[in-house]
C-alpha cells in the first residue's frame, strides 16, 4: 500500500490532537494558542477544536492567569501507567544477555518473595561451568549477597517484622550469626550501592550485583553476574562492576527510574 493510500486511512481530527501534544512534548515548555497553531501548521479553527477537545479530556493545561498551554496530567498518567506495567524479565532479559556476552558471565535478575531470592531470568554463559541456579530456583535472602541486596530497601521495621527475634538463621554457608549482623552487612550494601561477594554463599563462585529501581524509586529487584572463581581478580573488579552498573542503570531507567 502506497503512502497516499496510507493516508486514507488517517483521522485528521486525531492526527491535529497528537501533533500539538508531540509539540509540546518536544520543547518542554508552555505555548500561546496562535504559536501552537503556527507550529503544527493546521488551520486555527480546526486547531481551537482539538485544543479544546484535549484540555477537556486532560491531556492538555490552560494556565488561567498565563493562558499558555502546557501538557496535562493525564498525559503523565499515560506514561506512568505503561512504565508500570512494564515487567523487569521483559524489560530485562535482552540487557541481561548483553551483559553476558560483554562479561563472559552467566547474568540473573532476581526478585524478593518473603525470606527468598528469586531468580526470574537467566542467561548462562556459553563456556560456563556454574550450573546452580535456573529460572524459579529460591535462595534465602540472609545468606546469599543478591538476598542482602535485595534487603537494603526494607526499613529497620520492615527488616525486623521480616526476621523477628525468635527467627533462627540457618547455618548455610555465608549465614551471619545472628540477624543484628545481617542488619549491619545490608546498611554496608545500602551505602555502598552494590555487592561484591567473594565465595560468599558457594565457594570458588563470586558475584556482582546492582539493584534494580521502578518508577517510583522502590527497588524492583536485582542483577547479578556469577563469576566462577575464589575471588574477583583485582584487575577485572572495576571493569566487572562498570558492567553491572551499567546494565542495572538500563533496566531502572526503562522502568521509569530517574
Amino acid at each position: 500500500m502506497s503512502d497516499k493510500d496510507n493516508k486514507k486511512h488517517l483521522i485528521p481530527a486525531l492526527e491535529r490532537g497528537l501533533m500539538i501534544l508531540m509539540e509540546l512534548n518536544h520543547h518542554h515548555r508552555e505555548m500561546s494558542f496562535s504559536e501552537l497553531v503556527k507550529r503544527v501548521g493546521y488551520p486555527q479553527a480546526t486547531s481551537h477544536r482539538a485544543v479544546q477537545t484535549l484540555e477537556q479530556m486532560g491531556f492538555l493545561r490552560h494556565h488561567p492567569v498565563t493562558g499558555l498551554y502546557s501538557l496535562g496530567v493525564n498525559v503523565l498518567r499515560l506514561g506512568f501507567e505503561y512504565v508500570a506495567s512494564l515487567d523487569v524479565v521483559q524489560v530485562g532479559q535482552p540487557v541481561i544477555e548483553s551483559l553476558c556476552e560483554q562479561t563472559g558471565c552467566s547474568s540473573h535478575i532476581a526478585i524478593r518473595d518473603g525470606r527468598d531470592a528469586v531468580y526470574v531470568a537467566r542467561v548462562g554463559a556459553s563456556n560456563a561451568t556454574i550450573r546452580r541456579v535456573s529460572v524459579g530456583t529460591r535462595l534465602p535472602l540472609h545468606c546469599t549477597s543478591l538476598g542482602r541486596m535485595l534487603l537494603a530497601d526494607l526499613s529497620r521495621e520492615e527488616f525486623e517484622t521480616l526476621y523477628p527475634p525468635d527467627y533462627l538463621l540457618d547455618k548455610e554457608p555465608g549465614a551471619p550469626a545472628n540477624r543484628d549482623v545481617l542488619w549491619d552487612l545490608v546498611q554496608e550494601d545500602r551505602q555502598r550501592g552494590y555487592v561484591i561477594a567473594d565465595s560468599y554463599y558457594h565457594f570458588g563462585i563470586s558475584s556482582v550485583v546492582y539493584p534494580l529501581y521502578n518508577h517510583d524509586g522502590s527497588m524492583e529487584g536485582v542483577i547479578s553476574i556469577m563469576v566462577p572463581v575464589h575471588e574477583v581478580p583485582a584487575e577485572k573488579r572495576d571493569q566487572l562492576r562498570h558492567c553491572v552498573a551499567e546494565a542495572a542503570g538500563t533496566i531502572s531507567a526503562m522502568l521509569g527510574y530517574g
